[in-house]
Order: structure tokens, then sequence, then C-alpha cells
């Protein structure tokens, strides 16, 4: 298995009965049809960033917004008027009153990205923005969230590449990728020395229901700046705040998220990143260019901190059995996933894992913390006592694992 998310095979989990779980979100990253992770209800997928994914029975409906995946807020005290609406819960594409295509000039230094999620169960689909010429792209971190394959189109040429994450500050929403040997790519012109005025005119352009195609470009006016807006997370941290966006009068929308806001002189003065839609307006939020520069700067110089996570996430692979979270004896193996490193060790279904990487395990979410201080790529030493009561101990490599 190739640790490089453009050329990981897609995993399949081993429990005997895997179902697909659809799950509802509404953000701006585009997720068609039906989908879901392919594990068994009541069970958790670990190692992704040390993150325990919990399989949720059925498909129940949200009407608050959720940042990873598409980025639309939660209703706010200065918003109670707009209703959020769960976009890609929507039979079909989702109309944009008052959008064209956009111009050659528009789609210059646009991408379109597209993801494998869900362990192979599901895609998305964003847009990103061209930094340098030799494929460096910035993007929304919710674009390629739970991604374990990401490839990129060039929007100008049609061109498609394979993707890496070079880190990503999920706080801020903010991503840097890395296309595999492009060169001579058109980039973006940012404009982060002018400031932002109401008023305003601008044009949000991208990759809009994610269907690809000509990008489309949405016409507006700035609302307000330095806008803080609520958005609800589907790995289940709770609602988080984004601050100091562009607030416009632009129809926004699913595909969008990573896309480019343009000002009059055809420069980019924002990120496009979250929408609140209403009966009949659409409210769009972007972060300024300046503040995702900055934080892209801070990626592209390898400068890890509590926000900034640089490079791959390191996958063990082990399905954790739900009630194993309230246990103090180890963590109880439900399965694991096809080509992972607990597979490769003989980890198997009833197993307890007691030890990892030198600390020991009472809990799954002490092993989830475990797994997340370790990269892909690196080695660790893991202890369990499979369900005949025989201990083991094996040196295991960790995976790539799904972009937390």
């Amino acid at each position: 298995m190739n640790d490089q998310p453009g050329t990981t095979p897609e995993p399949q989990a081993q429990p005997e009965s895997p179902q697909a779980q659809p799950q509802a979100h509404v953000r701006t990253r585009r997720r068609p049809g039906r989908y879901g992770i392919a594990a068994m209800a009541g069970a958790a997928i670990l190692g992704v960033s040390g993150l325990a994914y919990a399989a949720q029975a059925g498909n129940a409906p949200t009407t608050t917004a959720s940042k990873t995946t598409t980025g639309l807020p939660t209703q706010s005290p200065a918003d109670r008027n707009l209703a959020v609406l769960p976009l890609d819960r929507q039979a079909g594409s989702i109309d944009q009153a008052g959008t064209t295509e956009a111009t050659a000039a528009q789609e210059a230094g646009l991408v379109y990205i597209n993801t494998t999620v869900d362990y192979g169960a599901g895609q998305a689909a964003g847009t990103g923005m061209i930094l340098t010429s030799d494929g460096e792209i910035l993007t929304n971190h919710h674009v390629v969230e739970g991604a374990t394959a990401i490839t990129v189109q060039v929007v100008s040429t049609g061109k498609t590449y394979r993707a890496a994450v070079v880190g990503y500050d999920s706080t801020h929403d903010v991503a840097v990728l890395q296309l595999e040997d492009a060169s001579g790519l058109t980039t973006i012109k940012p404009d982060s020395a002018h400031a932002v005025a109401v008023g305003d005119k601008v044009t949000g352009v991208g990759n809009a229901n994610g269907d690809g195609g000509a990008a489309s470009a949405a016409a507006g006016t700035v609302a307000a700046t330095d806008k803080s807006i609520t958005v609800q997370s589907d790995a289940g941290s709770g609602p988080e705040k984004l601050s100091g966006l562009i607030q416009v009068s632009a129809d926004i929308i699913a595909g969008d998220s990573g896309g480019a806001l343009y000002d009059t002189d055809g420069e980019v003065i924002g990120m496009n990143t979250a929408a609140s839609s209403g009966s009949a307006d659409v409210t769009g939020y972007a972060i300024p260019i300046g503040q995702a520069l900055t934080i892209a700067d801070q990626i592209e110089s390898g400068t890890e901190t509590s926000t900034v996570h640089i490079g791959t996430t390191g996958f063990l692979g082990v399905q954790m059995a739900q009630s194993a979270y309230g246990q103090s004896d180890g963590a109880l193996v439900a399965g694991t996933v096809e080509g992972s490193a607990a597979r490769a060790a003989g980890i198997t279904r009833g197993s307890t894992i007691t030890r990892f990487n030198g600390s020991s395990i009472s809990t799954a979410a002490e092993l989830s913390d475990a797994v997340a201080k370790v990269d892909a790529g690196k080695t660790a030493t893991v202890s369990w006592t499979d369900s005949t009561g025989t201990s083991h101990t094996a040196t295991v490599t960790l995976k790539t694992g799904p972009i937390g």
C-alpha cells in the first residue's frame, strides 16, 4: 500500500456485515449521491489523526452547518433571518440565480479538486487556487478532510494531476496541496494590500455543484467585513467559529469552497468558504486572501503548531467496538481495515490493544491519542491480547490515513 494519497488503494473494513451509513451534510464542498463509511453499526474507525470516526445508523437530518464538508454556517444572532439549508440533501443540482460562466481570465489559476472519502464509499468535490507554477494549491481544509485520494484538474487546460497534502489548519479552514510532476502552471493574482470595503463589487468563482465543466461566476457585493460565523464539525467536536471573514451577497454554493473571490481588477481578495441559504437570497463568506496566505506560508515552512498540521496522517487501521470507550483494560477491536498496519500485524476482531509505542492503553480514546503522535510511514510497537488470551507484540509501519 503506497503512502501517497493519490495512489493509495481503498481499504475495506474486515467485519463480516459492513454497512454503508449515509450522513447528511450542509457544507460547500459538493458530495454527490448517497455515501457513507463502510463500517459496523456501533463501531468506529480509529487512526485518522488519532480521531475515531463513529458509524451512525440511519440518515438523521441535520439543520446545522458543518465546516468540514461544505462550510455552511449555523445561524448566529445576527443571521437569524437566514434559514440554513442542507444543500447536498436537495435533489439534483442547485440553481444559482444571476450567475454566469466564468471568463477565461477568471478560470486562470483555478483547479477543481476531487476526493475519494469514507474509505472508498463516497466522493467529494471542491475548488482550489494555484499558488506556484510547480503546483502548490491553496484550498479549504474541509474540501480535503477525510480524503484517501485526491486528484486535481487545472480548469484552464483540463489536465489532471494526483495531489498530496502538504499540511492544513482545520481551525482556520486552510489547506495546502502539492501536485505531482506539475510545471508551468498559471497562478492566481492575489490582492492583500488593499482593504476590502462594504459595497465593493466582487465575483465568486468555483466548481459550483461539483460537476466540472466551465467554472461558475456569481456576482455580488461585499455586505460586511471581519465577520464571524459558527460552523459545526461532523467529526463530533462541536461547533467552531471562523472569524475575520468577508461576507458577500453572492451565490456561493456547494462545490465553490476553495475558489476565488475576485475584485473588479480581477485580483483575488478572498477564498470562498461558506454560505447560508435563505428562501430567496444566498449569503456567502470568504477567508481574506491575506489571512489564507499567511497560514499557507506557515504550512510551506514546515512549522507545526497547535493548529497547523504538517504532512500526512498516520493510520493504524483498527475498528473499535463502541463499548471499548468506557472500558479500562485496553481498546477492544471490532475489526481491521484491509491493507492496514493492524491487519498486517495480525490483529483480529476480538483482540484488545494494551500498549502502543510505549504508552499503556486503557481505552480506545488513549489509543487514538497515541496513534495521532506517529506520522504516516513511521514505525511503532503495538501490543495486544487476542480473543484466546494469547499476548502479542509487533512493530508496525503506519500507512497514510484519511486527512484529519
